[in-house]
């Protein structure tokens, strides 16, 4: 079994201190650093706690040695490519949290910032999340089975309205949405 809690750690942009913190109950930095480099035994127990902490599934923490997983190599600054310190599994930001359902979205026609073929991937919200979704490209259901996409650009107490990429676009105005899905992830061939 490969413990995955720094890879995780690192690609949440997380401390040590800060998982320690956010563990119930707290626990120290050094605990968590001897729990992830594998110097302290990793029970279920721990794995419950780290993973709520990192808000992953459990089962995220550990990986069998058998299955090849896509590697982090290397990273991109200021100064270009450098090596990685030492390669790190690449865990799609989809495993790494988020209660709400994820839907997808298949871009057929490019428009703005997106090209034929791209899949955007979305999480739903709920309407108490609706004002924190302004300015984010968003796909939300309108009556008849339709779909509206695009950036949220106002909301009021029930509408929101919503401008489709691309030039010329209109805005389209829809009276209370269950839900509301703001783009996570785009998928890209090369």
């Amino acid at each position: 079994m490969i413990n995955r809690i720094r890879d995780i750690r690192k690609q949440k942009g997380l401390t040590l201190a800060d998982v320690a913190e956010r563990c119930s109950p707290q626990t120290t930095a050094q605990t968590i650093g001897r729990l992830e480099t594998g110097m302290r035994q990793l029970s279920l127990g721990w794995m419950n706690r780290i993973a709520a902490a990192l808000e992953v599934d459990p089962e995220l923490l550990v990986r069998g040695g058998q299955s090849e997983q896509p590697r982090y190599i290397a990273r991109f600054t200021e100064s270009g490519a450098e090596a990685l310190p030492a390669p790190r599994d690449a865990i799609l930001p989809t495993e790494l949290g988020g209660d709400a359902p994820l839907v997808a979205l298949a871009i057929e026609q490019g428009a703005g910032d997106y090209r034929s073929g791209d899949q955007v991937w979305l999480r739903q919200n709920g309407p108490e999340q609706y004002a924190r979704l302004l300015n984010r490209d968003v796909l939300a259901p309108r009556p008849g089975g339709r779909f509206a996409f695009g950036r949220l650009i106002d909301r009021d107490e029930r509408r929101v309205a919503i401008l489709a990429p691309g030039p010329g676009s209109r805005q389209v105005v829809i009276d209370s949405p269950p839900w509301i899905a703001v783009a996570e992830m785009l998928v890209r061939k090369l």
